[in-house]
């Protein structure tokens, strides 16, 4: 008995510690007429308790270190308990000194189907694959937790990258979408991947330049945006050898409405070069880029 007692006090007291995300789930049915609404806010709950309560990594958080995001499920179609859906995934974290959120990531994956019934257990099991469901969220909570260490030291979020890679390598034996290399270069296999390979370094030192430069901004403003500028320079370097690659895509999707308020105010600092290098690193957002004024 005292062995139990010792086991659950264990348990609880891992719980506690284990909350590196703040995340708000949401499952939107919109798109789902007639659906049996019970089911979806018992999976959205499930979801909620699965993200925020399962230990992803070994560090202590304490409450006002964990990651702020959000998962947004829109399901588009179903057949007795198999789903298909889209889910956008967004992170940010704090800048120092500050009570400003810049945001890491904002992704749409329009590659997620699963298979659900209620009450179903969500379990984590980094070398087996459960279900494509626990696959996909685990995959994204990696990621986030990686990106987000990027963000305060160069590749510093190269562990939990490991670990999504490790998810999508268990997934590929499932079938589904979204695992492969055959399914495209917006696939979850290429997010992962590119971010690992050795050839993306430069585009990850970008990001950790880019956030250092942030968290200068209480001290010295105007060196803070050069930094930030130097980053988005070296990011066009980059974008030079791999023109239209999918990390930078990515990056400036979480990125660009930010870079255009950074440089739109506060200290001048010569930005014709920069507008130059943002409309060859991310020319869908060129409609952007013009609205950046000293």
């Amino acid at each position: 008995m005292n062995k139990i007692i010792v086991f659950f006090f264990l348990l609880v007291c891992g719980m506690a510690h284990a909350q590196e995300l703040n995340c708000t789930i949401n499952v939107n049915t919109q798109k789902l007429p007639n659906a049996n609404q019970q089911v979806f806010r018992t999976l959205q709950t499930s979801l909620s308790e699965f993200v925020n309560k399962t230990q992803w990594t070994e560090r202590v958080f304490k409450p006002s270190e964990r990651i702020q995001c959000s998962m947004d499920i829109v399901l588009s179609s179903y057949d007795s308990d198999r789903y298909t859906a889209t889910i956008t995934v967004q992170s940010s974290r704090l800048v120092f000194n500050s009570t400003y959120s810049t945001p890491v990531l904002n992704y749409n994956d329009k590659d997620f189907s699963f298979n659900y019934t209620e009450f179903q257990q969500l379990v984590f099991n980094p070398s087996e694959f459960e279900s494509n469901l626990v696959s996909v969220i685990s995959f994204y909570c990696n990621l986030i937790i990686g990106l987000d260490g990027d963000t305060f030291t160069p590749s510093g979020g190269t562990t939990f990258l490991e670990i999504a890679q490790n998810i999508a390598n268990v997934a590929q034996q499932s079938g589904y979408k979204g695992w492969s290399q055959s399914d495209g270069l917006t696939s979850r296999y290429f997010l992962v991947n590119d971010l690992l390979a050795s050839a993306y370094t430069d585009l990850r030192q970008s990001s950790f330049l880019y956030h250092s430069g942030l968290d200068m901004m209480s001290q010295d403003l105007k060196a803070a945006k050069e930094k930030v500028k130097l980053s988005l320079m070296n990011l066009g370097k980059f974008s030079a050898t791999k023109p239209n690659a999918f990390l930078t895509r990515v990056f400036f999707d979480a990125k660009s409405d930010e870079i255009v308020s950074i440089f739109s105010g506060g200290p001048s600092i010569p930005i014709g070069d920069l507008v130059d290098s943002l409309n060859r690193s991310s020319p869908l957002n060129s409609s952007k880029w013009v609205n950046i004024k000293n």
